[in-house]
């Protein structure tokens, strides 16, 4: 644990809302025609948000319904990406691509040929900045400056729809063993080669649908296609589009425009989702699972679309109207399970697999206040919350000491062990587990510290009673009390952390925030009472201080009730 803290750097745990400030967001529902939302819906909308934004229970997250609105408080600042996430409405399709070009329109170019050094003249074409790509080159961004999984199609390079053997190697990775992998275009190698004598290349036309086929779209799509503007579209929340119509929708990144065909797979048919690394490369993906239904309605797509030219062989993942990723698919993939894989980090992909894993809101909503709390109040109040777990540790180690003597030093021991180890806990699962420290938290602590006490008085009391009987060594007390003293601490912790669950999986805020707080505590008392303080008073035992009975070991024979010392038998074995 403290190695954990100390290889991380993260000697200060994160603080919650009311100790740290943060951020309160006022979601209003988005009604046609001015209705009035169900509270059905606003309810499953509640409970989704706060899953999304506080899926463990333990990030200090908020979320409640204010007449129609629902207000979310998100602790700590700068958490623009809690912001899309508690605002989308996270409506997940899958749809085939039909068409795909550079994010806004290229202006026509007229190449002019230039001689090579060596004499022979090859076709080099003149370009300005800001101008598009030179024929013979890739329309789309470089695969390096755009996200690994959104690049667009070998149609932009390639007047040909059907791209030869060698351009599908070079261009595709293969989705298989239940993987939609990301496709990642490169220009081909042939496509960009000088051609050996004088030459001047065709006319760029400007048409981002030049050479693709455009059979089976809408023509309404085909001219909204033509005029769209992906560079300058807004991506705030996105949109909730009709499974039934073929859509135009942009890339998350804005750097590619598409013509997607009606839903294959809609969200609604999603079982499960979670991020990992893919242990081959290293990279983050999200694993998501389908129900029956959407099992098999995703292998019947991908075994559809495989043998297809490019880009129809590509299957884009939706999110609220926005092309999240758009592999290609070179195989069915059956068993009910799929990988999206891109250019995602451990944040992105996290809240990616939250979004698609908590559900879709039933609601469209717009955040009419964003905002910033302050944490003065808080950070007084955190002075005065550590000031009196301070004052109640040493109060009770001051007992320990007066009515246990030399005894009570193991207590004191055992206090400091249960303290830092709470501590080091703590600071670990903020910085590994989203954790934020707040004031129902550090009352929980505080509390705690009368549990932990209880525990080592139930011990040393029936080491004392073994003793009182005249009939035990101090060795042997030590053990006969640890069996009988262990059942007592065992079933009393085991109380406490039960009603610890019940109140933190039936309340919410800061009641649950003490529930998980106690809960966490009584299992450090039972770890520290097992590996640290029975196993140092069996060591204590073995020194003459306390097994002779000094008088102020805390088992001195007047202390223990006897009226003749030389009658008992408190001696090393």
């Amino acid at each position: 644990m403290g190695a954990t803290v100390a290889l991380q750097k993260a000697f200060v745990p994160k603080f919650g809302l009311d100790l740290a400030g943060g951020t309160t967001v006022t979601l209003s529902p988005v009604m046609a025609n001015g209705k009035t939302p169900s509270q059905e819906s606003l309810d499953r909308a509640v409970t989704i948000i706060r899953q999304r934004v506080n899926g463990t229970g333990i990030s200090d997250a908020q979320v409640a319904k204010s007449n129609d609105n629902i207000v979310i408080q998100i602790p700590g600042a700068g958490r623009d990406e809690a912001l899309r996430l508690v605002s989308t409405t996270a409506e997940l399709r899958m749809r085939q691509v039909l068409a795909v070009a550079a994010a806004t329109n290229q202006p026509a170019q007229v190449p002019t040929a230039a001689p090579t050094p060596s004499g022979s003249a090859a076709a080099t074409p003149a370009t300005t900045p800001g101008t598009s790509a030179p024929a013979g080159e890739s329309a789309a961004p470089n695969g390096n400056a755009t996200p690994a999984g959104r690049a667009l199609s070998k149609a932009l390079t390639a007047p040909s729809p059907e791209p030869t053997t060698s351009e599908r190697a070079g261009n595709h990775r293969k989705a298989g063993a239940g993987a939609a992998r990301a496709n990642r275009a490169k220009a081909s190698p042939s496509a960009a080669a000088p051609s050996p004598t004088p030459t001047a290349a065709p006319q760029d036309t400007g048409d981002p649908l030049a050479g693709q086929d455009t059979s089976g779209i809408d023509p309404a799509l085909l001219t909204e296609f033509r005029k769209i503007d992906c560079t300058a579209k807004n991506r705030g929340q996105g949109a909730i589009d009709d499974p039934n119509k073929q859509i135009v929708a942009c890339s998350d990144d804005g750097s590619a425009r598409y013509i997607l065909d009606k839903a294959a797979v809609q969200g609604t048919e999603i079982s499960g989702a979670q991020s990992g690394t893919d242990p081959t490369t290293g990279e983050w993906i999200v694993q998501v699972d389908f129900k029956s239904k959407g099992a098999t309605q995703f292998a019947d797509i991908t075994r559809r679309i495989t043998s297809l030219p490019a880009p129809r062989n590509q299957l884009a993942n939706v999110l609220d109207g926005v092309v999240i990723v758009a592999p290609t698919i070179e195989e069915a993939i059956p068993g009910g399970s799929a990988r999206i894989s891109g250019s995602f980090t451990q944040t992105t992909a996290t809240e990616l697999a939250d979004q698609l894993k908590y559900g879709a809101l039933p609601l469209k909503f717009q955040q009419s206040s964003v905002v910033s709390v302050s944490s003065t109040l808080g950070q007084d109040q955190l002075k005065g919350g550590l000031i009196a777990g301070a004052l109640g540790l040493i109060v009770v180690m001051i007992y320990l000491l007066l009515y246990y003597r030399g005894l009570g030093l193991i207590g004191i021991a055992s206090l400091c062990v249960a303290t830092v180890f709470t501590y080091l806990t703590v600071d670990v699962l903020s910085h590994n587990a989203g954790f934020r420290l707040s004031l129902p938290h550090i009352i929980g602590l505080v509390v705690s510290i009368g549990i932990t006490a209880d525990s080592f008085i139930v011990y040393f009391e029936r080491i004392r009673d073994e003793i009182k009987e005249g009939h035990r060594t101090l060795r042997s007390a030590v053990e006969v009390a640890w069996r009988r003293a262990r059942r007592t601490i065992m079933v009393a912790d085991a109380v406490m952390f039960i009603a610890a669950v019940v109140l933190f999986f039936l309340a919410v805020g800061d009641v649950a925030g003490f529930a998980f707080a106690m809960g966490l505590t009584t299992l450090i008392d039972i770890v520290v009472v097992f590996l640290f303080t029975k196993p140092l008073m069996s060591l204590v035992a073995r020194l003459r201080f306390f097994s002779k009975g000094h008088k102020l070991s805390g088992l001195d024979a007047e202390r223990m009730g006897r009226t003749s010392p030389a009658d008992q038998t408190l001696q090393e074995a």
